[in-house]
């Protein structure tokens, strides 16, 4: 009987654990979505994993953001209000704790010179290509872009990380570049990148 209560306390505690780290990972993807909404990029390095701010360096990686947002060529607006999101399984790997959330996340983008149809063919391409999607579509009459793109975040809890989720925006090919040299290629494997 004594062992049996045991049982049932382990499965109760283990439950109550998991499901208190699922709803800090959904506040915590819902903080760093809406800083990106915002534009807030004090708290975009506030949310993202320390190890890799602390390689590319604070400065470098605000001014980075900056340019992404807004430059002399193009500004950057994310569309959804609420985004949906969809959680992979949360895995623990030596130590280190993954999750894969992917999420519907048109984007568009608006040129500051007027595009023509040969260049707008151009902008389009590369497009496809940095937001790595098919779906992407020029409205003359705004001088801009609709991509329809899914996004994924892998947020990371560790000891480097204070026990909170933080995570890599994988839409960037910096942080793409740098979860790819921080993570051994099993690693990556089993968290499912």
């Amino acid at each position: 009987m004594k062992f049996k209560t045991y049982i049932i306390l382990l499965l109760l505690l283990s439950c109550c654990a998991f499901s208190q780290t699922i709803e800090k990972l959904k506040t915590a993807t819902k903080k760093i979505y809406d800083a990106n909404y915002t534009m807030d990029f004090d708290s975009i390095v506030k949310f993202s994993y320390p190890k890799m701010i602390a390689d590319f360096s604070k400065g470098k990686f605000l001014e980075k953001l900056d340019h992404d947002y807004q430059n002399e060529e193009y500004r950057m607006r994310l569309q959804l209000v609420t985004p949906v999101y969809e959680y992979g399984p949360i895995k623990k790997i030596e130590g280190i704790t993954f999750c894969v959330i992917s999420y519907k996340n048109p984007v568009r983008y608006f040129y500051e010179n007027k595009l023509d149809s040969n260049t707008s063919l151009l902008k389009a391409n590369f497009l496809r290509e940095k937001d790595r999607t098919k779906d992407v579509t020029f409205e003359p009459k705004r001088n801009s872009f609709n991509v329809r793109r899914i996004s994924k975040f892998i947020a990371v809890f560790d000891a480097t990380t204070n026990n909170q989720w933080k995570f890599f925006n994988m839409d960037d090919l910096v942080q793409r570049q740098i979860f790819e040299t921080l993570f051994e290629d099993y690693i990556k494997k089993q968290v499912g990148y």
